[in-house]
C-alpha cells in the first residue's frame, strides 16, 4: 500500500517542477514571438550590423556568400539570436520569479538590483563592442590588406565575428556583478582581492586575448574596459562587506 505521507513529501518538489517547466515554455514562447517580429526585418537588420565593416568597402566591393544557403540561413541566425537577446529581460524576470519565494527580504533587496544592473551591462556590453570596438577593428583589418588583396567579408563568416565579440564583451561586462555576489555570500574578502590587483590586470589581458580575434586593438579594448569593471565591483564589493559586518548572518535569519 502506498505510504500516503512520502506522496506528501514530493508533492511541494513536484510543484517547484512544474512551476519551473512553465516559466521556462513561457520564456520560449517570448522568445519564439520576438523571432516571429523580427524575421521579416532580418535582412535590414544584417544590413544595419554589418554597416560598420561595409562603410569602410570600396564602393565596387560587397560582402559575399560563400555558401548556396548562406544568405538565408545567416539573417534566420541573425534574427533568432536578437530575440534571445530582446527577451533577456524577460527570461530572467521568470528566474527572478521562480527563486523570489525562497529568498529573505534583505535578499530580495539586493537581488533585484543586481538583476537589473545585469541586464543593463550586458547590453552596454554590446553597444559599446558596436559603436567603439568594431569601427577601430575593421579600420585595422581594412588598411593592413597587402597590395592586390581585396577585403570581402563573407556574411556568414561576419556574423560569427560579431557575435562572438557580442557576447565576449557581455560576459566581461558582468564583472562587478560576479564581485558583489561573491562579497555579499562572504565567498571573497574584496579587500584581499584588491592586493592581487597586478594578478587580475593580467588575467584581464589574458582573458581579451583568448576571447577576442588576434588583434591587439580588440583585446585592450576588452581588457581595459574590464580592468575599469573589476575596480568598480571592489568598491561595491568594499561597501557590501562593510554592511555584512555590521548586519549579522542571524538578523538575516530572523527576518
Amino acid at each position: 500500500m502506498p505510504n500516503d505521507n512520502s506522496n506528501f513529501d514530493k508533492q511541494p518538489l513536484i510543484a517547484h517542477l512544474i512551476e519551473l517547466r512553465n516559466r521556462i515554455l513561457l520564456s520560449i514562447l517570448i522568445i519564439f514571438i520576438a523571432f516571429l517580429a523580427i524575421i521579416p526585418f532580418s535582412a535590414e537588420l544584417y544590413l544595419y550590423i554589418s554597416a560598420p565593416i561595409r562603410n569602410l568597402l570600396p564602393n565596387d566591393i560587397t560582402m559575399i556568400a560563400t555558401e548556396v544557403a548562406s544568405p538565408f540561413l545567416t539573417p534566420f541566425k541573425l534574427a533568432l539570436i536578437s530575440a534571445i537577446f530582446l527577451t533577456m529581460p524577460h527570461s530572467l524576470y521568470q528566474t527572478w520569479a521562480f527563486l523570489a519565494p525562497g529568498l529573505y527580504k534583505k535578499e530580495k533587496i539586493i537581488v533585484v538590483p543586481l538583476f537589473l544592473a545585469s541586464i543593463v551591462l550586458f547590453y552596454a556590453g554590446i553597444a559599446f563592442v558596436f559603436y567603439l570596438v568594431f569601427p577601430l577593428i575593421f579600420a585595422f583589418f581594412s588598411n593592413i590588406a597587402p597590395d592586390g588583396i581585396s577585403l570581402m567579408p563573407d556574411i556568414r563568416s561576419y556574423l560569427d565575428f560579431v557575435l562572438k565579440l557580442f557576447f565576449a564583451f557581455g560576459i566581461s561586462f558582468q564583472v562587478p556583478i560576479g564581485i558583489v555576489i561573491l562579497s555579499w555570500t562572504n565567498a571573497l574578502d574584496p579587500y584581499k582581492l584588491s592586493s592581487k590587483r597586478p594578478y587580475v590586470i593580467i588575467m584581464c589581458f589574458i582573458v581579451g586575448m583568448l576571447m577576442t580575434p588576434p588583434d591587439v586593438i580588440s583585446q585592450i579594448m576588452l581588457a581595459v574596459p574590464t580592468w575599469l569593471l573589476f575596480e568598480l565591483g571592489l568598491i561595491l564589493g568594499k561597501l557590501i562587506s562593510k554592511k555584512n559586518q555590521i548586519t549579522s548572518p542571524s538578523t538575516i535569519a530572523e527576518e
